[in-house]
């Protein structure tokens, strides 16, 4: 049973020293800490909101009313993820709407228009009525960091510094829920109107969404009456609002009155006279002018772009540096400095990187990035204040995240500007230009903190100085400059001290190139999809390749390249390949793609494709292109570092639909750095097995040798049961067809003699073939030779299961499996008759058969085993290993 804080009145109104409720899962980001105001701020007490309680340091942007406000930028980053109410940005456009008893006991939303049921709601409605749900949301002004072009040129806002965007746990229901219980008729009503309380010159706020993006509930747009689990303040909408993630703030209506379905969007004045973009040629002065420019729909903003900032250092901070002279080689642990910020973006993409610049961007540098909103993604919880906090399916990001980049004292004194950008997952990345428009709005050109270097007699003292300070209070590197007369939208941060340090100059970044300079050929989003599959064409990065050279060489097989043909695998290509593959790339480049990526992705069968290939795979889990999503159910450890991790599909009975001898690729997104990642595997599942499937993994988790670890299987570590990763496939240029058959780079190979080499957790491919023959009735004849080699004895996976193989089919009259271990590690464990050491050709000499047309050679293992042991070896055997040897 959902209830309302108690008592449903804004705690600055009674009982300020109410806390927010406890949530009991201590894995969360921590509640604020509130300090809720007591008393009228002076500035307020001539001003309609006399009665309305604020915090005092709050930073005014527009004077005393209305009230406009940002906190200083370092208490708002210190209070962490979530904000405190007291330390909340507010934007509001006239005066706050006073609610009394009797108003809040008669307080309905009216949802009205183009519906079948018109209703009307009290906030008790709501709760009884629906789900109430609680998510975590940043809500950004559009405004934010604003001053900073007002200092270029002084635009129709006012001055937001950085401080414009602030976090919380907001508590409502889903207008998702609200639309479908009124039955819109949405083939006429394409927009939702909302509109507020408030008393303005020309009428209350108002503006829309369209029904489209009103109606999916994965939107995640709330009509909220709780904010960390207390009533709404008035300043935040008290007692209701609406919240809309990944949106800018000013689609946000508070205390909401009416909801209307509609065929035309919002008339409200500030809908289209607020809140957009306009074109960059037209001056504040024009824009006022001709009104026309603000009724056109290509200038609205709607989602948050990509932006971040420096918090640390703050402005005006002094950092001293008491040390021998910086000409001299450093101890391996001299000082650093922590920088830290945050970032955010819009429409739910994730910030993907965050980077760093000590030279005003010719090298950068990724900053570690902390995602606090991934915590709530484990989490299903019903609570009676907060109704169900449930992300568990939610693959959205509409938090921000922050950021911290260590960097020597050294470097911080000989650089003289510190800059950060970031990029977010849909490649979109602050620009180096500032995009100067009328309204100032979405400002995110890197934001750059300037460092003021002075020599003392102890060492250095270096100043910070951020590029603005909001409000009207002077200040900044910005206004600095442009006093001096520097052009600052092409800032030199040269420094204000001399500096007797001889510099060396900075080494250009190590870009990877994957194109190639006379590569100038345009290539249409039509042709590339009419060009032959078998030469196939394929887009990464917005330019074209052909990686038909490539098909017999490629370490995925012919099909981790046909899969692709004419679509984009700019996501693929780049979690899997290192950065030698992407170097590699470039000898393919064809031309450039024109038009849009999206394009392609649009032409893509989707799970209830009618096409061939939809269709071959309709009755099976996987497909080559689609990504499936599977549930972990089980995990069991088997060794000291491996683990089974059994994973369920939505349908029990449906077939994986994976040939022998083939993969599937496996995408995950890791908990600790929110990083996508992916990798080719092979089930251990036997290939008749339905609704499951299961994966041996080796982890290399971060230890003192390996800071880092294995990126794929430390986010296997970190998966929970009930957690969700990707599957796609088959893919693979290997299949076993049975019987003596393989089918090798689409040539059928008749085959009575199969032998097998892997390491570790090479097992899986071979294992799967192994049992293929093994399992086969019609099958009497082939023999399999199997070296597999590992560290130690404990390392040996599926022993159990390889030596009753053996017991059944390596004894007798006639034997048809030769296994043989090989471990690396000395000493060998007692009783061991099997080899150690190293694997070499004298090893395949005696366990292997010799080279015939008749025989095979798979592959499974380490990158350096196959090409400085596996390959050389074989040859010095005498195998043909292009025309004989399967690496898998």
């Amino acid at each position: 049973m959902v209830e309302f804080p108690q008592p449903f009145i804004p705690p600055s109104l009674q009982e300020p020293g109410r806390e927010c409720p406890a949530l009991p899962l201590a894995s969360l980001p921590k509640l604020p800490i509130n300090d809720t105001p007591t008393v009228i701020v002076d500035l307020d007490a001539q001003t309609p909101d006399n009665w309305v309680k604020r915090n005092p340091d709050f930073v005014r942007l527009t004077g005393k009313h209305p009230f406009n406000v940002e906190a200083p930028l370092t208490p708002v980053f210190n209070a962490g993820f979530l904000t405190p109410a007291h330390l909340h940005f507010v934007r509001n456009h006239g005066a706050v709407p006073r609610v009394d008893e009797t108003k809040l006991r008669n307080w309905r939303i009216r949802v009205h228009g183009l519906l079948e049921r018109e209703c009307s709601f009290s906030i008790q409605d709501l709760k009884d009525k629906f789900q109430v749900v609680t998510l975590p949301v940043t809500l950004v002004c559009a405004g934010n960091r604003r001053k900073e072009q007002n200092v270029v040129r002084k635009s129709l806002g006012f001055n937001w510094g950085a401080g414009g965007v602030s976090t919380a746990l907001w508590t409502g229901v889903y207008l998702a829920d609200i639309l479908e219980y009124v039955k819109p008729f949405y083939k006429e009503a394409k927009h939702v109107i909302f509109e507020g309380d408030d008393e303005l010159p020309n009428g209350p706020y108002g503006t829309s969404q369209r029904s489209s993006v009103a109606r999916e509930k994965r939107n995640g747009i709330l009509i909220a009456w709780a904010m960390n689990g207390l009533p709404l303040e008035p300043d935040h909408g008290f007692p209701v609002r609406l919240i809309v993630p990944g949106q800018i703030g000013g689609r946000m209506v508070k205390w909401l009155r009416r909801v209307e379905l509609s065929a035309k969007e919002s008339q409200h004045y500030l809908h289209f006279f607020d809140n957009r973009v306009l074109p960059m040629q037209l001056s504040p002065e024009q824009a006022r002018a001709e009104k026309e420019w603000w009724y056109d729909p290509r200038y609205m903003i709607n989602e948050l772009n990509v932006n971040s900032a420096i918090v640390k250092p703050a402005h005006q901070e002094v950092l001293e540096i008491h040390s021998h002279p910086l000409n001299q080689t450093t101890s391996p642990r001299e000082a650093t400095y922590t920088l830290r910020g945050y970032a955010y973006s819009g429409g739910g993409r994730r910030v993907t990187r965050v980077e760093i610049s000590l030279d005003d961007g010719v090298c950068w540098k990724l900053a570690d990035i902390d995602y606090p909103e991934d915590l709530y993604r484990s989490v299903y919880h019903e609570d009676p204040v907060y109704g169900l906090l449930d992300l568990t399916e939610r693959d959205t990001c509409f938090c921000w995240c922050f950021w911290k980049f260590d960097v020597s004292v050294k470097d911080l004194a000989e650089s003289t500007v510190i800059a950060v950008r970031a990029m977010d997952e849909g490649l979109s990345i602050q620009p180096r230009d500032m995009y100067l428009n009328a309204t100032s709005m979405m400002n995110n050109w890197w934001f750059r903190v300037a460092i003021l270097r002075t020599e003392t007699k102890s060492g250095v003292k270096l100043k910070f100085e951020h590029p603005t300070i909001p409000g009207v209070k002077p200040g900044g590197w910005m206004e600095r400059l442009k006093t001096s007369g520097q052009d600052i939208m092409q800032p030199d941060f040269e420094p204000i001290a001399t500096d007797t340090v001889e510099r060396q100059p900075v080494p250009p970044p190590s870009a990877i190139l994957m194109t190639k300079s006379d590569a100038n050929r345009l290539i249409t989003v039509d042709e590339l999809q009419k060009h032959d599959k078998s030469t196939p064409w394929f887009v990464i990065q917005g330019e074209v390749y052909d990686g038909t050279g490539y098909l017999d060489e490629h370490p995925g097989g012919t099909d981790s390249i046909l899969l692709v043909a004419g679509d984009d695998a700019t996501e693929d290509f780049i979690a899997i390949h290192s950065d030698d593959a992407k170097m590699k790339l470039a000898k393919f480049h064809v031309g450039t793609l024109v038009g849009k990526v999206d394009d392609l992705k649009s032409l893509r069968p989707d799970s209830n494709s009618t096409s061939d290939t939809a269709s071959l795979t309709s009755s099976v889990l996987l497909h080559p292109k689609i990504w499936k999503t599977i549930k972990l159910k089980t995990t069991q450890p088997i060794n000291h570092d491996t683990y089974l991790f059994r994973f369920s599909f939505s349908e029990a009975n449906t077939p994986l639909g994976l040939p022998v001898g083939k993969h599937v690729f496996v995408r995950l997104k890791r908990k600790d750095t929110g990083e996508i990642v992916q990798r080719a595997y092979t089930p251990v599942s036997k290939p008749d097995t339905s609704g499951e499937i299961d994966f041996l993994i080796k982890l290399y988790l971060p230890s003192s040798h390996n800071p880092i670890g294995g990126k794929m299987t430390t986010g296997f570590h970190q998966l929970e049961v009930g957690d969700c990763i990707e599957v796609k496939g088959p893919l693979g240029s290997f299949e076993w067809k049975g019987n003596g058959i393989a089918l090798w780079r689409n040539v059928v190979h008749k085959v009575q003699h199969l032998a097998m080499i892997c390491g570790g957790s090479g097992i899986t491919p071979i294992l799967q073939v192994l049992r293929s023959v093994f399992d086969d009735d019609h099958d009497r004849i082939t023999k399999i030779f199997l070296i597999y080699a590992n560290k130690t004895e404990e390392d040996i996976l599926c022993k159990e299961e390889l030596d009753s193989l053996f017991k059944i089919h390596g004894l007798g009259e006639h034997p048809r499996f030769n296994l043989h271990y090989i471990l690396s590690t000395l000493p060998v464990p007692l009783g061991w008759t099997h080899s150690s050491g190293r694997v070499t050709e004298d090893l395949f000499r005696a366990h292997f058969p010799t080279p015939a047309d008749d025989c095979l050679v798979l592959a499974c293992g380490p990158d350096a085993m196959i090409a400085n042991a596996v390959k050389p070896g074989l040859v010095k055997c005498g195998w043909n290993v292009e025309k004989s040897l399967v690496v898998f």
